[in-house]
């Protein structure tokens, strides 16, 4: 299926050399390739090119959610045409199930799931198993358990005009498919009646239905509709209806499982009487007969992930499905930022055996949970066949893979004489890297082609690397906040980085203090509003936005004239060449780009990044010159958000929850106090009573006649102890 690459622009620069090189290697059938892509030199847009001339489905791979937003936003762009996905984890918070014995502690999953990217999950499996032309953006979650793409397909409901099949049959299929009837709040994932009329809301679609209406036994009209108002947008001759959920086992598989979770549970149990672990054995009684009751009754149950393998029928210690088992056999991965993304494949499944080892052990999981695990590097690298690393600074395992005359051969058994002649039987060698000891991965001498690594450092708009200036460490908040207040007088926007989530927070209060617009960033910010607050930062709602490690790999920020390291001589993780080399790119892709270290004493990393800048600076003013190129700004809209929320909820539950825009001047103030009301209820039915009350103060303020509050009054925390 043909990709259609849409774009205001052609390749520029570097580009057309590196789309080139990268197509033919990957069309030579080589299984590693690497595009070293200075920041703002257009990796996207290469990854684009190449995705369409090798025209087969498409895997990218991002590091954290807010990268992977951008990618989806810009991918959409490209290819508007065809569909373009979203897979990241659908947990705003998440703590996972645990148990220390030290202090004989257990700790209860907890998480609080985002509907918004089910849905964009849902959509992403529907796509991959219906169309060709899919691009599918994904954070390392696509690597954990799934269901059955089989199941999953075989699951799937088709509806067409003139099906001979009476109503309750198909509302026994949509229940089997684990939608719920709900005939008064209609929402995702349900379904209503009205007489003949059986209104559907597909868990994948934001605001349309579908409408199915019966003629006795005959289905006699699809229709797809709009949620809120029930109007009819589109007629349709055929609908398939996927599964609600993402785990979904047909009844069959569903009542052996039950017998096998059954039959493991008693050997468990039995064992650990013999060992005389009696309160492991009660713990785990109690545990499995909950849950197979709920899975009897109601086809689920809390934690069902843990059972996966009786569910899909997967013999012990087989690798899970995984969203990797939606793609048809020849698909291409690409995997942005790999020095981050790589490393962090890599470490997934050793962190989640260790924590499940002590559930298993102290009878809180049977062993089966063990195999409801993700992907070990070696069943990564084994399913995702050809890939594309794409970075500014490629790590080491890149690097190695992708330059074949760095590796050597050593023999580990005598080669024989039908050797002769055609080189090393890959069998009989194993390739490590020159100088080190870093393994190559499945590195076949034997194959047509070589790997390589394709430089990517002229921009197409000819702009320089950013100017790297030192300043000492004394006064550096000072010296901060006089550089922020020339480069917002210029109308340009600046970055800060610090090495602690308490120092971004005081410092952003601390800037706000002096009359600037400043909002923080981190980890413990969800990822619906990180991508929101980048987009307000691209905006102009603030100016100043101080973070730790997240304004490092991918974010593409053109407005951003000014980066400041702060305490950049403190080597270690966050101060280390990559991340110094990635931190600096932020600014390169503003005309006045500069990048500001604090330091009392020039570091390795710091002297690294002093002399690629140099470097990289040097060849691209070569060019230019050569070229007569006049460096220009980059300039880009700012893009569209996932849409997370309706407007209507935007306004009650947004960044300014429980409070009007002070710069909307006119609005209906009944209409407001009947909001802020339902905020005050539903704060009070959470328990946050502090909330609540501040909305109450709101409400009597606009009751009496006065405006709310531009901000929360801020309240002092009350220690509860006992009295004096």
């Amino acid at each position: 299926m043909a990709f259609e690459l849409v774009s205001d622009y052609e390749a520029r620069g570097d580009q057309s050399q590196a789309i080139d090189k990268l197509v033919k290697s990957v069309e030579a059938g080589n299984r590693h390739q690497t595009l070293l892509g200075v920041t703002g030199s257009g990796k996207t847009f290469t990854m684009a090119n190449v995705i369409a001339r090798i025209g087969r489905p498409a895997l990218i791979m991002s590091h954290n959610k807010t990268l992977a937003a951008q990618l989806f936003s810009e991918f959409r762009n490209f290819f508007p045409n065809n569909a373009v996905e979203y897979f990241v984890s659908y947990f705003d918070y998440y703590q996972p199930e645990a148990y220390i014995p030290r202090t004989d502690t257990y700790i209860e999953k907890d998480s609080s799931i985002n509907d918004e990217i089910e849905r964009l999950r849902l959509s992403s499996m529907g796509s991959l198993l219906t169309r060709q032309d899919t691009i599918v953006i994904a954070s390392v979650s696509c690597i954990y358990g799934l269901g059955s793409p089989e199941d999953y397909e075989n699951m799937m409901l088709p509806v067409w005009v003139g099906q001979e099949v009476a109503r309750d049959e198909l509302l026994e299929r949509l229940v089997s498919l684990l939608f719920e009837r709900n005939d008064i709040a209609f929402s995702r994932g349900k379904f209503r009646v009205r007489g003949d009329v059986v209104e559907v809301h597909p868990a994948y679609l934001e605001d349309t239905a579908v409408r199915v209406e019966f003629f006795g036994d005959e289905v006699d009209r699809i229709s797809t509709i709009d949620v809120l108002t029930g109007a009819v947008i589109d007629r349709a001759d055929k609908y398939t209806f996927f599964p609600a959920k993402q785990f979904v086992t047909p009844g069959d598989k569903m009542k052996r499982a039950v017998v096998a979770i059954r039959k493991e549970a008693d050997e468990r149990i039995a064992e650990f009487e013999k060992e005389g672990k009696l309160i492991e054995a009660q713990r785990l009684r109690m545990r499995t007969d909950f849950d197979l009751e709920m899975m009897r009754e109601m086809g689920f149950c809390p934690g069902i992930e843990n059972y996966s393998r009786h569910l899909t029928g997967r013999p012990p210690g087989a690798r899970p499905y995984t969203l990797l088992d939606f793609f048809p056999d020849d698909f291409l991965t690409l995997m942005d930022e790999s020095h981050v993304t790589v490393p962090q494949v890599r470490g997934m499944y050793e962190g989640d055996k260790s924590r499940k080892t002590v559930l298993v052990e102290h009878g809180f999981r049977l062993p089966s949970a063990l195999d409801n695990r993700p992907l070990r590097f070696d069943e990564f690298m084994k399913m995702t066949g050809q890939r594309l690393y794409v970075s500014a600074t490629p790590g080491p395992f890149e690097v190695v893979n992708s330059r074949p005359e760095n590796h050597r051969f050593i023999p580990v058994a005598p080669l024989g004489r039908r050797d002769e002649g055609r080189g090393l039987d890959p069998r009989k060698v194993r390739v490590i890297a020159s100088g080190s000891d870093e393994p190559v991965a499945d590195f076949d001498p034997t194959r047509p082609g070589r790997p390589l690594v394709v430089e990517q450092i002229i921009r197409p708009t000819g702009l320089l690397d950013p100017e790297l200036v030192l300043r000492p460490l004394k006064g550096q908040i000072d010296e901060t906040i006089e550089l922020c207040r020339e480069n917002v007088e210029k109308g340009q926007r600046v970055l800060v980085t610090t090495l602690t989530k308490k120092t971004a927070e005081d410092l952003s209060e601390y800037l706000q203090g002096t009359g600037l617009k400043v909002r923080y960033i981190h980890a413990d910010i969800d990822a619906v509003e990180r991508v929101e607050i980048l987009r307000q930062l691209r905006a102009a709602t603030f100016d100043i936005l101080v973070g730790i490690n997240l304004l490092r790999e991918g974010l593409d920020l053109p407005e951003v004239s000014l980066v400041c390291i702060l305490d950049a001589d403190k080597e270690g993780f966050l101060r280390n060449e990559t991340s110094l080399i990635q931190t600096a790119g932020r600014a390169a892709r503003h005309i006045e780009g500069r990048c500001v270290l604090f330091c009392d004493q020039v570091t390795d990393s710091i002297q690294r990044l002093i002399d690629v800048t140099e470097d990289r600076r040097a060849k691209q003013m070569a060019h230019n010159e050569e070229h007569g190129i006049t460096p220009q700004g980059v300039k880009r809209a700012v893009q569209e958000s996932l849409q997370m929320y309706t407007a209507q909820k935007e306004q009650a539950e947004g960044l300014n929850q429980s409070m009007v825009a002070e710069e909307e001047e006119a609005y209906d103030r009944v209409r407001v106090i009947a909001e802020l009301e339902r905020d005050m209820a539903d704060a009070a039915g959470k328990l946050e009573f502090e909330r609540a009350a501040h909305l109450r103060d709101q409400i009597a303020a606009l009751k009496n006649g006065g405006e709310v509050a531009k901000k929360p009054v801020a309240r002092k925390k009350l220690r509860y102890g006992k009295r004096r």
